[in-house]
Parts: C-alpha cells; structure tokens; sequence
C-alpha cells in the first residue's frame, strides 16, 4: 500500500514571492487543521474535563440562538 504524504509544501518562485507563498502556507495550514490539533495537544486534559467543556460550549450556542431568536431547529 503506497504512503500519502500529508506534508504542506508550497513552492516559492519569482512569480509569488515570499510573502505570498507565507500567506498561502498559512492558509493550507488551516483548512488542513494543524493549528487547531497543536492546539490541542499542547496539554493533555482528562475525558471528564473535556466532557464538561463539550457540555458547556453546546449550552453557550443554545443561549446564543435564543437570544439571536433562532431555535436551532433546521430541517
């Protein structure tokens, strides 16, 4: 079974220069969601916790469709 390489590369030429070629890293970088797991792993949290964390970030977007007077229901 061949590998797939899961590495961002982003070729800097003439044509884009390194600025752009920063700017185009950075965004593959997050739509690939590295960022994000970095962020993730800096500290290990225990199930509990991040249970707790799940619970009262699903209960912030409740109370903010209430207020925005959407009820969350889609169909």
């Amino acid at each position: 079974m061949p590998r797939q390489c899961t590495s961002i590369r982003v070729e800097i030429d003439d044509k884009n220069g390194i600025e752009r070629s920063l700017k185009k890293f950075k965004r593959l970088c997050e739509s690939f969601g590295v960022i994000r797991e970095y962020r993730k792993r800096q500290e290990y949290k225990k199930p509990s916790v991040r249970l707790k964390e799940k619970i009262s970030s699903a209960e912030k977007r409740r109370n903010k469709a209430v207020v925005k007077g959407d009820r969350g229901v889609r169909f």
